[in-house]
């Protein structure tokens, strides 16, 4: 985690140090069970015959334990399924070891998550220096608290903020983004989601900013994701795509295809937005759960 007015710098640290950074996800990634990220080979069945496109991505949080053990082959599995780009997050997406290895299967990280709202200015330099440094050209909040956003006046603070991070990342080629949970979408103010006035006012203050909707945490907030975006329009650079009953146990998350979302209506309602395939957490094998997501996006020519 980027901890409001703390330098970022390049991660050399051990496991704990960000395995521990997804709390933000709905759920203490402590408590996540390693059985479900699988450190066998990937099966032959789970091999890409040839590379998705790179429209479509991978959160890695979702193979963060495989990450904790080994950078190196974890990234190797993701390049053996045919991803030719992924979405890191924390520290160690600012890691030397997490660049080499990317670079060594020529996949890209055009995005990232970092927390960086409310951050100063040096420790906002550094941040999009180094996302610079990687070729990553979106920065993404992942999260602030749903005490943020109970009020236009709070929600608004927190525009203030991403258009003052925005001014920053220019000066480095960089734009900053922010993705959603739920409860942006649960506060309701004077009949619009809290996710949606904090849309207006970027356009109003700050329309470089952009927005990474996570489609399913939508639906557990109550809302429609197809409509969502139709609303929200260009401002939508990339979707975390994701499965399941839309419950907020992330344990009930599955491959995409398999669940309550209707990801081919998901996707038309944002055509040229990025296609991150993720899963806070799930009961089965996650390795498996993202190849098979990847085999559904093939299979609906969104891939």
């Amino acid at each position: 985690m980027i901890a409001s007015g703390r330098t970022p710098t390049g991660w050399s640290g051990s496991f704990p140090g960000w395995l521990s950074w997804g709390t933000h996800h709905g759920r203490d990634a402590a408590t996540t069970t390693r059985s479900s990220v699988s450190t066998t080979p990937t099966p032959a069945g789970q091999t890409a015959d040839s590379r998705a496109s790179s429209q479509v991505s991978v959160q890695l949080y979702t193979v963060r334990e495989a990450l904790a053990d080994d950078v190196a082959g974890t990234v190797a599995r993701l390049a053996a399924l045919g991803f030719a780009s992924v979405e890191p997050f924390g520290p160690l997406a600012l890691s030397d070891e997490l660049a080499s290895a990317l670079a060594e299967h020529d996949i890209a990280a055009p995005t990232m998550h970092q927390r960086f709202v409310g951050s100063d200015d040096d420790a906002l330099d550094a941040l999009f220096a180094a996302a610079a440094a990687r070729g990553t050209r979106t920065v993404i909040d992942p999260f602030t608290p749903p005490d943020r956003w109970g009020t236009r006046e709070d929600v608004e603070a927190v525009a203030a903020e991403l258009a003052a991070a925005a001014a920053v990342a220019a000066r480095h080629g960089v734009r900053v983004g922010y993705h959603n949970h739920a409860h942006e979408l649960q506060s309701v103010l004077d009949a619009t989601t809290a996710f949606e006035v904090l849309a207006q006012r970027l356009a109003e203050v700050a329309p470089e900013v952009v927005l990474e909707v996570d489609t399913y945490w939508v639906a557990v907030g109550g809302q429609d994701p197809v409509a969502l975006l139709q609303r929200l329009g260009d401002q939508v650079v990339a979707l975390h795509l994701k499965d399941g009953p839309a419950t907020a146990d992330v344990l009930d998350q599955v491959a995409l295809g398999r669940g309550s979302l209707p990801v081919a209506e998901i996707v038309a309602a944002a055509p040229s937005a990025l296609r991150v395939i993720e899963l806070d957490d799930s009961r089965g094998d996650r390795f498996t759960a993202v190849a098979d997501g990847l085999a559904h996006l093939r299979a609906e020519g969104l891939a």
